[in-house]
């Protein structure tokens, strides 16, 4: 199960992402980034961020820790900003809450301080071609660089098709996005990266995987139709894998 913490303080939003996540203290004396159950895209994104979050930590990719976070209704008390203040008022409750990597720097497509290592790269978009990740874009990469390698922030534009009830019959065919992934030019082979990870996506692992998500944010989706969905996915042929291997040697 993920830990539970509650937060303590309100430090600061980060108007970066569209959501207004928040910075806050918690009660283990963290800092946590907080995706507010709130905000626009609802506990559908939350959903993503743990399903897509947790999936890539079971396959060995560097993601921050994920805990939930309980915000006291009179968290929001203090804060003189109305927009943050409804937002944090909206968000009473579980939140989903990343751990603050300090001083870590905003993955720059060119900038990076050292190379990117293309076994990894092609984990990464492989992961991302899986659970349809549309927000990995040089313009909007969510991803950082944090003692000297990459880490993966933000999965909450993950499994988009979950708003329209995730039917397994869509589940295999193409995600023509993974053409603009922003690792695409550094990563090695895709099928290479296929044949390493989708054996280890097992129904026993989605299973485990969905149990971390409170399930009153899956709503009218069940979890085993998540289950089913991500499954159906991995069956051949995978039209995603292909795409993206293809794009990779364009």
């Amino acid at each position: 199960m993920l830990r539970t913490v509650t937060a303590i303080r309100y430090v600061t939003p980060l108007r970066e992402g569209g959501s207004l996540p928040a910075l806050v203290e918690a009660d283990d004396d963290g800092l946590y980034v907080v995706k507010l159950r709130g905000a626009g895209q609802g506990p559908k994104a939350l959903v993503a961020e743990i399903v897509a979050g947790e999936l890539a930590r079971a396959l060995g990719l560097p993601v921050p820790e994920l805990v939930l976070v309980d915000l006291d209704p009179h968290l929001p008390d203090a804060e003189p900003d109305p927009e943050i203040q409804e937002l944090l008022a909206k968000s009473a409750g579980l939140n989903v809450g990343l751990d603050f990597l300090p001083q870590a720097l905003p993955f720059v497509a060119g900038a990076e301080p050292l190379p990117v290592d293309p076994v990894l790269a092609a984990d990464l978009v492989w992961l991302h071609a899986y659970v349809e990740n549309v927000d990995r874009t040089p313009r909007n990469p969510n991803l950082l660089w944090w003692h000297d390698r990459i880490w993966l922030i933000d999965h909450g534009a993950a499994l988009y098709r979950q708003h329209a009830g995730l039917d397994p019959a869509a589940a295999g065919g193409r995600f023509p996005v993974i053409r603009d992934h922003v690792l695409l030019p550094a990563a090695g082979s895709i099928d290479e990266a296929d044949a390493r990870l989708a054996p280890l996506v097992t129904p026993e692992l989605l299973r485990y995987v969905l149990a971390l998500v409170p399930e009153a944010w899956l709503g009218d989706v069940p979890a085993e139709r998540y289950v089913d969905y991500l499954s159906e996915r991995l069956t051949a042929p995978r039209a995603w894998v292909r795409e993206a291997e293809d794009a990779r040697r364009a």
